[in-house]
């Protein structure tokens, strides 16, 4: 991969460990391919990033879906997932596939350099 392309990752993957609605899950796949940058485990935990981020990034439908939910109004409350409804309705019409949240923000970032982060590791 292009180091131009490690760095912009580099930086996206470090907003991804920092933002409030990343999961844990994330966070553990970001720090683990960070720590294996330049080692002989780059190109798999590579891989394992990918898998992770695509695994949780959640599409504006199943936004949608979960904050009209009752689960959505259990970890939301009430009012929040209403909004939170509201804000994915209004996405979605604008064209948007995925969440808007800090962290799938970063994802579908990071996701976007998939072929480029893949090139020479597969």
């Amino acid at each position: 991969m292009k180091q131009s392309v490690k760095d912009y990752v580099i930086e996206k993957v470090n907003e991804l460990i920092n933002a409030p609605t990343c999961c844990a899950e994330a966070k553990k796949a970001a720090q683990n391919w960070l720590d294996a940058l330049g080692t002989d485990r780059e190109a798999e935990q590579t891989k394992s990033l990918i898998a992770e981020l695509e695994q949780d990034i959640v599409t504006v439908d199943g936004l949608i879906a979960f904050s009209g939910s009752e689960a959505g109004e259990k970890v939301f409350g009430a009012e929040k997932a209403k909004e939170v409804n509201a804000h994915a309705q209004e996405i979605k019409a604008a064209g948007a596939k995925y969440c808007d949240c800090p962290a799938c923000a970063v994802v579908a970032a990071i996701l976007e350099e998939k072929k480029n982060l893949l090139t020479d590791i597969e």
